[in-house]
């Protein structure tokens, strides 16, 4: 797994990409931990992720949940095809907020 974080003028953007296993879920999970303990939103883009397994969507729903727990936003960003497929397996799929642009994850919570 490779990632760049970026600090966007309204969210972290954490944009990810390769595999994401039982190897690298512990970095992934302090990621998301860290940058959510700034206070900011936080979008993850999910574009260039081939693979992930239970113990990377483990990292992202604990990042949601504590996202939820702080009031702050979280969401996945443009989604590859494997990633989607583990969603749809597991029904989280309709749990993350999922996003196509960057634009649209900043107007869902300027409203």
């Amino acid at each position: 797994m490779k990632h760049e974080l970026r600090e966007e003028t309204d969210f972290h953007l954490l944009v990810l990409s390769g595999e994401i296993d039982l190897h690298h879920s512990p970095a992934l999970r302090e990621l998301i931990l860290d940058s959510l303990k700034d206070g900011d939103a936080l979008l993850i883009d999910m574009q260039q992720v081939s693979y992930i397994d239970s113990s990377g969507i483990a990292s992202l729903v604990e990042g949601f949940q504590t996202a939820k727990r702080t009031n702050l936003d979280y969401g996945l960003l443009s989604i590859s095809d494997a990633v989607q497929q583990v969603l749809g397996i597991t029904r989280l799929d309709g749990i993350f907020p999922l996003f196509d642009s960057e634009e649209m994850f900043v107007q869902s919570f300027s409203r």
